[in-house]
């Protein structure tokens, strides 16, 4: 069994686990981040698994129609991660994407900007920086 998934396994006794999932859209050398909700931090777009009887790239596709109006094709996997909080574990579920069309953002986003991704602001979410090393690497 995947290492990562064992880890997951063995949080679900102590506290409860939200499934997150987004694409991961950069476009020459900037990637696309947004603020929404009760956060006041910068996020890739995407959101939690709200249903189970759809993939995690339905999730994507969904999250980011909702969220800034696009459509996406998804490319690779990118970095998964899990990320434990004071009630909850989340597990991240990074996809690199490509976007298909023009950024019309919902009415529940805050803000929304493209970053330079060897310059990014400090007030990311603790995802952000891993997952755009990993980008960078490979």
């Amino acid at each position: 069994m995947n290492s990562f998934f064992r880890h997951v396994i063995l949080f679900l006794m102590d506290k409860p686990i939200i499934v997150a999932s987004g694409p991961v859209i950069i476009e020459d050398g900037k990637v696309l981040l947004n603020k929404h909700g009760d956060d006041k931090f910068w996020k890739f777009v995407g959101g939690k698994a709200e249903r189970y009887d759809i993939s995690l790239e339905e999730v994507v596709k969904r999250e980011v129609k909702e969220e800034m109006g696009l459509e996406v094709e998804l490319l690779r996997p990118l970095k998964p991660m899990m990320i434990e909080m004071t009630d909850k574990i989340v597990v991240l579920i990074h996809y690199l994407a490509e976007r298909k069309g023009e950024v019309r953002p919902g009415a529940d986003i805050i803000a929304w900007d493209w970053f330079d991704i060897n310059n990014l602001p400090e007030d990311v979410a603790p995802n952000i920086k891993p997952v755009i090393e990993e980008y960078l690497e490979s």
